[in-house]
């Protein structure tokens, strides 16, 4: 397992679908997963410190936890499966660690709450992740070589198999 970080939600230029890249902590290589829209928003809303009136679901979720005395300790990409993520997340209760099958949309939601760490599967990353090799000066490059490839790119383009 690798930690990745959050780089940003954007969202594909073909399709109109949401995507939260993920970026390993020690390189330069980004894996996009395609998201839905309320999921997105919900990132997004956490990630700018914007706040709702009532509880959205994944802050309820993380308030529920919370008022149990359970921490998420963290959530993971386990794994690429007919072009589809799955993800998990990691909570300890009493002492005990748990496993929860989640969607990764949901896992990082609660994970930008809860303050947890976020991971990816190495084989995850080798099979999807795009790898941007950079200097400090060409790192404004990356950024539009990078939001370039967003522009253009479909979930299509990371079926298992594919070269």
């Amino acid at each position: 397992m690798q930690e990745m970080v959050i780089y940003g939600v954007s969202f594909d230029m073909v399709g109109k679908q949401p995507i939260v890249l993920l970026k390993t902590v020690d390189g330069n290589r980004f894996l996009p997963i395609w998201i839905g829209h309320p999921e997105a928003a919900s990132i997004m809303m956490k990630l700018q410190g914007a706040s709702t009136p009532r509880p959205m679901t994944h802050d309820l979720l993380c308030d529920m936890l919370g008022e149990l005395d359970v921490k998420c300790t963290q959530v993971a990409v386990t794994e690429l499966r007919d072009n589809t993520f799955f993800a998990s997340i990691t909570l300890n209760v009493g002492g005990r660690e748990m496993e929860i099958d989640s969607r990764p949309s949901d896992a990082i939601a609660l994970a930008v709450r809860a303050g947890a760490p976020i991971f990816a599967a190495e084989e995850v990353i080798a099979e999807s992740a795009i790898e941007f090799e950079q200097s400090e000066q060409e790192s404004e490059d990356v950024v539009e070589r990078f939001k370039e490839f967003l522009d253009n790119v479909t979930p299509e383009d990371f079926a298992a198999g594919d070269s």
